[in-house]
């Protein structure tokens, strides 16, 4: 069991007799059972609340497990105490947070935020690589350039009109 696993669970129950309390999860760690979609999330939020009627909420050693409703299909969670990294009491505003199993990336996150500097064994652990990177495409200008074909027109207005113009005529006005 965690070594927090106690001081989570009591603060859980003592939220939990106020009203409703949010908990936030890394669904990536073992031992969590969340619908398909949601397996990926470093930082799952889900509500809890007896007002909810719950048949199964159940807070024990092992952690918490309750079957809640997700896009209007049951499903039932298990969260176990290494996997939970915050309760948020939702009546109270009060907030426990648990750094020590806080995803790295989300740590790493809100310590840039807020130019706390990061311990050690955040430092150590390497930073998540980028999903994506955009680079600027230039396009070359190869094709030729097509004359216009001359055409006859007989008009009363000056022989000598100024080309169209070759690049794009919009201008911006500051």
């Amino acid at each position: 069991m965690d070594n927090k696993g106690p001081e989570k669970k009591a603060r859980l129950l003592a939220a939990l007799d106020k009203g409703m309390v949010m908990i936030h999860l890394d669904a990536r760690r073992p031992g969590v059972l969340v619908p398909a979609s949601l397996r990926n999330e470093s930082h799952l939020r889900l509500n809890l609340s007896y007002r909810f009627d719950p048949p199964d909420l159940t807070v024990g050693e092992w952690g918490v497990r309750c079957t809640l409703s997700f896009s209007g299909s049951r499903f039932t969670v298990a969260v176990p105490w290494s996997a939970l990294f915050a309760v948020t009491s939702q009546v109270t505003k009060e907030s426990w947070a648990y750094p020590e199993d806080m995803p790295v990336e989300l740590l790493q996150q809100s310590m840039v935020t807020s130019k706390v500097p990061v311990p050690e064994a955040v430092a150590e652990q390497p930073a998540p690589r980028p999903r994506a990177i955009l680079r600027e495409v230039v396009a070359h200008e190869e094709e030729p350039e097509v004359a216009p074909v001359p055409v006859a027109v007989e008009s009363e207005g000056p022989k000598d009109d100024p080309p169209p113009p070759k690049r794009g005529h919009l201008r911006l006005v500051k």
